[in-house]
Parts: C-alpha cells; sequence; structure tokens
C-alpha cells in the first residue's frame, strides 16, 4: 500500500465516529432527566454486540433509590425495553425517571402509604422503572410498551407515567 493511501486511510479512520463502525441496531443510546434528583444522564450502553460495563455502572448509579442512596445492578432488560420503545415509536426525547431501584425500606415506606405498591415489587429487583418520555403522551408510550410484550406494563394516568418492568408479561 502506497504512503499517501494509508495516510488517507488513517484520516478517515480517525475522523469517523465510532458509533457509525458498528451497524445502528447494535448501538443503544439513552438518555434521563431524574425528577427527584434533577440529574440528567446521557448514555450508550450497548456497542457491537456488547453491554458497555461503565455506562451500565453510571446507570446503576443514577437509578439508585434516590431516598437512600442504594444502589443495585439494574437488569439491562430494562434499558432495552426502553431503548425499544425509542424505536419503535420514532421518539428522540429524553425519558424523565420518576422511580427505579428502590430499598426494602422504601418499598415499605411506599408500602405504609399506599395500596398500590407490591411487597415483592421489581423495584426491588433492579428489574422496574417508572418513566415519561419527554416527545410521547404517556398513553402512546404505554401502547408501545404493551406492543412489546416482554415484561409488566403499568399506567398511571393520574401521575403520568408508565411502569416498565422485565418480569413476566402482565398490565395494569
Amino acid at each position: 500500500m502506497n504512503r499517501s493511501l494509508a495516510l488517507l486511510l488513517l484520516i478517515v479512520w480517525l475522523l469517523v465516529p465510532i458509533s457509525a463502525l458498528h451497524p445502528a441496531e447494535d448501538v443503544r443510546h439513552l438518555s434521563f432527566y431524574h425528577t427527584h434528583t434533577s440529574e440528567e444522564l446521557s448514555v450508550t450502553y450497548f456497542v457491537g454486540g456488547e453491554y458497555d460495563a461503565s455506562a451500565l455502572k453510571k446507570l446503576n448509579h443514577f437509578l439508585r433509590d434516590f431516598r437512600t442512596g442504594d444502589e443495585t445492578e439494574m437488569d439491562p432488560g430494562v434499558f432495552d425495553m426502553l431503548f425499544n420503545i425509542q424505536l419503535d415509536s420514532g421518539s428522540t426525547g429524553v425519558y424523565q425517571v420518576i422511580s427505579a431501584y428502590r430499598s426494602p425500606a422504601t418499598n415499605e415506606m411506599l408500602r405504609s402509604r399506599s395500596a398500590g405498591v407490591a411487597s415483592n415489587s421489581q423495584h426491588l429487583l433492579g428489574k422496574a422503572i417508572d418513566v415519561r418520555l419527554v416527545d410521547l403522551d404517556t398513553t402512546d408510550l404505554r401502547d408501545v410498551a404493551l406492543s412489546l410484550e416482554r415484561g409488566g406494563v403499568g399506567y398511571y394516568s393520574k401521575s403520568d407515567f408508565v411502569h416498565v418492568d422485565t418480569g413476566r408479561v402482565r398490565s395494569w
């Protein structure tokens, strides 16, 4: 290979974004705003057929129990559901997080205040998240989540959010 061709290939390689080196379906990116902490996170958590451990660690911290600070290892399937909701709906918006991981203490406190909180909540297992999507009506968010048939979907119209989890397929 001549020197000018090698230099040209090197320049192209340096200028091409990493995401362009992988098919679009192999790059999964999500953006969040936490309604209780006002924190924001925008993260590419899956590239080239693999979850990014560093990105998952950031997500675990971001989605911690905001009342106690306790963290857990979130099920990456939750992120895949959120990614697929955006893909299927055409949304490019930011997810507003209402709740994700809940410590046992937080779950019990919430149960004492509301009959709608399950004692065996998927939130305790890091398998659930309650969200809104800024550019999608929550009824549409619910409908897209239901169409995935990949876990639980709860619609809370009065509070204007949707619960999704990676447990068994069910809805309420």
